[in-house]
């Protein structure tokens, strides 16, 4: 990778149960494997992990509220309880077969609605940070910058990976318009090019009201559900001649 045009480490979310993990994999840095919360099982977290390893791309769980209904995109009213126990388990089961495969975890990504909720929401942050220091000594934390879980995590001496995404518009508070809304997603791949050419040449992101906040990040994802995933990943090789 070019690292003098491309700032960005490139990650994305697989192991979701979609058919184009293999031809993502090439263009990706790291990559956020689902581990039975909104999606995934024992088999494919083994088949994501060995197509990593295959591709030399950084392996990372991506747990989520224990949702398959909704993908893990809705919050679910569920105590702090058994929110724990569901991400231990999660977490648990991924951290097993990784050292089955020999192959080292670098990092943890909350999914959906528990990514964003957990951004700012104290109680949220700290049982996730918890299972981190307690279980993952050492694995970054891809997380939204700005936000309450960066700061807590730091704070606690947890290492962390600052995101931002390549095809999801912003609100003007920097937070992602909801998916409920048409806007959300951004599917073409010229302006997901655009988006990210704006990061790296003014370290702002603009919003949907075309505001410009300024953003500091370290990864940059695009999401395996994205329809035209492949094409903007091959857009953003092309451009920056990764």
């Amino acid at each position: 990778m070019n690292k003098q045009n491309f700032p960005f480490d490139i990650n994305c979310d697989l192991g979701e149960g979609l058919s184009n993990d293999a031809l993502l994999m090439p263009f990706l840095g790291s990559c956020n494997i689902a581990c039975g919360g909104h999606a995934g099982n024992a088999q494919s977290i083994t088949e994501t992990i060995r197509l990593a390893k295959k591709n030399q791309v950084k392996i990372g769980a991506h747990p989520s509220y224990p949702d398959h209904l909704n993908f893990g995109r809705l919050k679910m009213d569920i105590s702090i309880e058994s929110l724990k126990n569901s991400l231990v388990s999660q977490l648990s089961a991924f951290k097993t077969i990784s050292k089955k495969e020999n192959v080292e975890i670098h990092h943890i990504k909350p999914h959906g609605a528990l990514y964003n909720f957990s951004a700012n929401d104290h109680a949220t942050a700290s049982l996730i940070l918890d299972i981190l220091e307690n279980q993952f000594s050492g694995c970054f934390l891809y997380c939204p910058p700005n936000s309450l879980i960066a700061q807590l995590a730091e704070e606690r001496g947890i290492p962390i990976k600052k995101e931002v995404f390549a095809d999801r518009n912003y609100n003007d508070d920097g937070s992602l318009v909801n998916r409920a809304e048409s806007n959300a997603v951004i599917t073409e791949p010229d302006k997901a090019l655009e988006h990210i050419k704006i990061m790296i040449a003014e370290g702002k992101i603009r919003t949907i009201n075309n505001k410009y906040i300024p953003v500091q990040a370290d990864t940059i994802c695009i999401h395996g559900d994205n329809p035209n995933a492949l094409e903007i990943l091959k857009n953003i090789n092309k451009t920056f001649n990764l």
